[in-house]
C-alpha cells in the first residue's frame, strides 16, 4: 500500500488570495513570487493557478525556463540577480527580467554583446544590508544602466524590506525614508513592498507589490495567522493512523524516552516525520487533528513516523486521518511550537510525499 502521507494543493485558496492582494492594493501590479517551487507548493500547479498575476518572480533561471516550458507568458523577474556574463543569453532567450544589486552585474550588462535588451530592476540597499546599492552608489548605478544597450528603457527602482512584519517598529519607516531620498527625480516604476508590507504599510504599495507567502495563505507576522488577514492556507499536509496502542502510566515514549504517560492512555502512531518535511523541532504539544479533533504530538518526531496523544479521541483507530496544518490548523501554529515560520514548513516538504491538486 502506498504510504498514506499526502499535500492536498488549494487552487481555488491560492486565487484568493491573490484577489486579496489585489483589493490591499488597488492600484498596485502584482509580482507573485513563486520561488522554492512555489513555497514548496509546485511551482508550476502554483503559476497555473496564479495566471492572472501580473508577473513572477523567481530564485534561480531555473525556475523560469520550467515556467517558459509550462506555456507561461507573464514577465518573470530574476529576484536574486544573474551571476555570470554566461547567464545573460539566457535571460534573452527566455524573456526574463533581472535585478541588479551589484557593480559586477553593471560591469557585465556594460560589456555585454549585440542582442535583445534586458529589463532591469535596480534594487537600493535601504536598510536590510544584503542586497542592493547604498543609497549615495544608487544615481550612479542607474546612470550607467541607462547608458548600457543591453539594458531595455524603463529601470523599476526596488528594495526589501528587514522588519515590515513588525508594524509598531521603526525600521520599515526609516527605509521607506531612505528608499525615498536616495531615488527621488530618477524615471521609473517603484517596487517596495513584500508580504508582510502589503499586510501592514500602505504607504508601501507604490506601483508594484511583491507578495509571496500572503498568496499561499501564510502570516510572516508573529502572533497572527493568515486567516486573520483574510487568507486561506493553500496546503493541508495530511496523513493516516498506522497504529493505535494502549500504554501503560508511568510508561515513556518514542526516541530518548522524552515523553511520560500520565496515565492508562491510547497512543496513536501516524505515518509522517521528519522524513517527510515535518519538523524534527516539533516538541511534545504540538498540535494536530486526529478524525477531526484536536490533540497533540507526544515524543519525539521520528524520520517516518510521529506518535500523538489519543486521550481526548477515545473511538480513534487504525486508518483515521491525520491532520498536521490546513484549513483547520494553521501552519503557523506548528511554526511558532517549531521555532520557525510557516514559509519554512511547507519548502521542507519532501519528494516522497504525494501532492494532490484539491
Amino acid at each position: 500500500m502506498a504510504r498514506p502521507t499526502s499535500a492536498s494543493i488549494h487552487t481555488d485558496a491560492l486565487r484568493h488570495n491573490l484577489a486579496q492582494a489585489r483589493s490591499m492594493a488597488p492600484h498596485s501590479r502584482v509580482m507573485a513570487v513563486v520561488k522554492a517551487d512555489g513555497y514548496g507548493h509546485g511551482l508550476e500547479r502554483v503559476a497555473r493557478a496564479l495566471e492572472g498575476a501580473d508577473a513572477f518572480g523567481v530564485a534561480a533561471l531555473s525556475d523560469a525556463d520550467r515556467l517558459r516550458a509550462a506555456g507561461l507568458s507573464q514577465p518573470i523577474v530574476l529576484l536574486s540577480g544573474f551571476d555570470e556574463a554566461d547567464d545573460l543569453p539566457q535571460l534573452r532567450r527566455l524573456g526574463v527580467e533581472t535585478v541588479v544589486h551589484h557593480i559586477s552585474q553593471v560591469e557585465m550588462l556594460e560589456q555585454a554583446g549585440a542582442g535583445e535588451p534586458i529589463r532591469c530592476w535596480l534594487k537600493v540597499d535601504s536598510g536590510m544590508h544584503r542586497l542592493g546599492f547604498a543609497p549615495q552608489d544608487v544615481r550612479e548605478a542607474h546612470a550607467r544602466l541607462a547608458a548600457a544597450s543591453s539594458v531595455a528603457e524603463g529601470i523599476v527602482l526596488m528594495n526589501h524590506f528587514a522588519s515590515s512584519d513588525e508594524f509598531d517598529k521603526p525600521q520599515t519607516r526609516q527605509q521607506l525614508q531612505a528608499f525615498a531620498a536616495a531615488t527621488s527625480g530618477l524615471p521609473g516604476s517603484r517596487s517596495l513592498a513584500n508580504s508582510a508590507a502589503v499586510l501592514g504599510w500602505p504607504d508601501s504599495y507604490a506601483d508594484w507589490i511583491r507578495p509571496g507567502g500572503l498568496l499561499y495563505g501564510i502570516s510572516a507576522v508573529e502572533g497572527r495567522t493568515g486567516a486573520d488577514f483574510g487568507l486561506r492556507p493553500a496546503m493541508t499536509l495530511s496523513t493516516r493512523l498506522i497504529a493505535v496502542n494502549r500504554v501503560g502510566k508511568g510508561e515513556r515514549i518514542g526516541y530518548a524516552a522524552t515523553w511520560e504517560c500520565p496515565e492508562d492512555m491510547l497512543v496513536g502512531v501516524a505515518a509522517i516525520g521528519y522524513g517527510d518535511g515535518y519538523p524534527r523541532a516539533a516538541p511534545s504539544g504540538t498540535p494536530v487533528r486526529v478524525a477531526g479533533h484536536d490533540t497533540q504530538v507526544i515524543g519525539r518526531v521520528s524520520m517516518d513516523l510521529m506518535t500523538i496523544d489519543l486521550r481526548g479521541v477515545p473511538e480513534a483507530k487504525v486508518g483515521d486521518p491525520v491532520v498536521l496544518w490546513g484549513p483547520e490548523l494553521p501552519v503557523e501554529r506548528i511554526a511558532e511550537a517549531s521555532g520557525t515560520i510557516g514559509y519554512e514548513l511547507t519548502c521542507s516538504i519532501t519528494r516522497r510525499v504525494r501532492f494532490v491538486e484539491a
